[in-house]
């Protein structure tokens, strides 16, 4: 298939709605480009989004309206003020210099997923106090790693245990939160929702 390539670059973008909808597109987000006050409207997949080091977005809106999977290259942006609404899964956001060298230049800080649904999203390398993490069913173990032993420490129900916390220690190093959407994990790991905020309720590092 031949695509499309649309380039946003060398340039400031203020206050303006930008449709990334078309399939058929490839959107590069790319270097010394800054979006300020602007509303992203996303329907596209991860593989049609391509972001660069360099790529600022200050007080932005993304409107996410097909779900975004295993999307990356948010660890190349930085990250200001923005807010997220819609689904998105396997997304790494902020500063994760050793995932590659454009991702030295990434950051998040003052974002609000509020209106998001996270499932198996991560904060990396940058402070998870400044961001605003979606409320239950959604929930976020905040610096994962470091809390392992604790988190281990309890039975967890279904598989989640065994799958998922038993190996938090393996996430990367940068890994300073971790969010999950508990439908979505109760489908997945044998359980159920009531089951899994029993537990999770124990902890104060867990945000729900």
């Amino acid at each position: 298939m031949l695509y499309n390539k649309v380039f946003y670059e060398d340039r400031e973008i203020e206050n303006e709605r930008l449709e990334l909808t078309d399939k058929g597109s490839l959107y590069f987000l790319g270097s010394n480009v800054t979006f300020r006050n602007c509303t992203l409207v996303l329907k596209v997949s991860g593989r049609n989004l391509i972001f660069d080091q360099g790529t600022r977005f200050i007080d932005c809106t993304f409107e996410v309206k097909q779900e975004l999977k295993n999307h990356q290259d948010w660890v190349f942006a930085s990250l200001k003020g923005c807010r997220f609404k819609g689904r998105l899964t396997g997304c790494d956001f902020g500063h994760w210099p050793s995932y590659s060298e454009r991702a030295g230049h990434g950051s998040i800080e003052d974002c609000d997923f509020t209106e998001a649904r996270l499932d198996g999203c991560r904060i990396m390398g940058s402070d998870p106090a400044t961001i605003r993490f979606p409320k239950w069913p959604c929930f976020t173990f905040l610096d994962p790693i470091r809390r392992a032993p604790e988190l281990r420490g309890v039975k967890w129900p279904g598989r989640f245990g065994r799958i998922t916390v038993e190996e938090l220690h393996t996430q990367p190093a940068p890994t300073r939160s971790l969010t999950y959407h508990a439908p979505s994990i109760a489908r997945r790991m044998e359980t159920t929702e009531e089951e899994l905020r029993a537990v999770i309720e124990k902890f104060d590092c867990i945000v729900y």
